[in-house]
């Protein structure tokens, strides 16, 4: 399977089992054989794929060098990023070498940043290895790390040369990622793709996984051509990140992965939607049962007042507005703008 973004700057995604092992191929269509490959990989990731990417490369003439570093969503930070500036300079990348990213979402989004600010800006390729990864995260172009007073709050727009997606990765991902994956996959059938959310409730999944993981990119895909900075309809693609970001930060962004926190936010703001009369009865309810069904949390113990309070750094601010995500019915979302003081009553009127 293969489909094309038609960013600013356009490139190919390509969903294939086995294509990990022919990226210098793939690589060779885009860059000069004399281009320097930097392979950049977390300590969990490394040892699985790293080095067998590497080779790919090397036999198809790319120089390539390999980066590790600590896995986790706590060390996406500028100081780990400083160090892969550090490894780039020292082995004298230019504007002509380019960065592989192989990984989950936190790799993709860490390496793509270095490769955007990098020399202000040179290429990358992304190879996701998680399912949230190669259904969200390693297509449209968001790179950056986290702050203390937030996730993902430093960051830039640098479009990828080219998205390998190989499904055989998944099989080396403990259930847990397949889950949290599920968490960004349930999304998708929310906010866009009504028969989608409904073969996640017939618990349709494994034995389709290459036509979710293509539906899935294909609505981001939409998205992204017509709103590639963010400025409108793609922040749809947010529903249940702003209450699953804030839970996330009142976590230590430890214990509580990205996917489960997303789950929770959607049932979060389908509660408050249905509370103030914009989302349809019942709605809640199905996505609590899909989540549910694929082995998710449905609700958290922080206080409400807690998780209004920590909406104050999203991103979808503006000014003391907030643009909530909010849903109609299943398949159908809007933007729902609102004082940021009102975040607290909505909350309070959902419980």
């Amino acid at each position: 399977m293969e489909l094309e973004v038609k960013t600013s700057s356009p490139y190919k995604i390509i969903i294939e089992r086995g294509c990990t092992g022919r990226i210098g191929g793939r690589a060779g269509e885009i860059f000069s054989s004399k281009s320097k490959a930097a392979v950049i990989a977390d300590s969990n990731v490394f040892p699985l794929y790293a080095e067998k990417i590497a080779g790919c490369l090397e036999k198809s003439g790319f120089k390539t060098f390999l980066y590790k570093f600590p896995a986790g969503e706590e060390n996406k930070r500028l100081a780990e990023i400083t160090k892969m500036y550090s490894f780039l300079a020292e082995n004298s990348f230019t504007r002509s070498d380019f960065i592989v990213a192989v990984g989950g979402g936190v790799t993709g989004d860490m390496a793509g940043f270095a490769a955007a600010t990098y020399l202000r800006g040179i290429k990358f390729i992304q190879v996701p290895t998680s399912l949230l990864a190669q259904i969200d995260s390693s297509v449209g172009g968001k790179t950056g790390v986290d702050l203390p007073e937030g996730k993902n709050l430093v960051g830039a727009f640098h479009q990828p040369s080219l998205v390998l997606i190989d499904p055989d990765t998944l099989s080396t991902l403990p259930e847990l990622f397949i889950s949290d994956g599920m968490g960004e996959a349930v999304k998708y059938g929310c906010i866009a793709g009504g028969g989608l959310f409904e073969k996640f409730e017939n618990g349709i999944v494994k034995e389709d996984i290459e036509n979710i993981i293509f539906n899935c990119v294909d609505i981001k895909r939409d998205i992204v051509e017509k709103d590639e900075f963010e400025s409108g309809c793609r922040m749809l693609l947010n529903f249940g990140h702003t209450f699953g970001h804030a839970l996330e930060k009142i976590h230590g962004y430890r214990g509580l992965t990205h996917g489960a926190a997303v789950g929770i936010g959607m049932v979060m703001m389908a509660k408050c939607g249905e509370a103030a009369g914009l989302t349809e009865k019942g709605t809640a309810g199905r996505i609590q049962s899909v989540l549910a069904k694929y082995g998710l949390p449905v609700c958290d113990s922080a206080d409400i007042e807690k998780i209004a309070e920590t909406t104050a750094s999203d991103k979808k601010n503006r000014g003391d507005r907030i643009n909530l995500v909010m849903l109609k019915k299943i398949g159908e979302s809007f933007i729902y703008t609102v004082g940021r003081k009102d975040v607290i009553k909505l909350l309070r009127a959902a419980q």
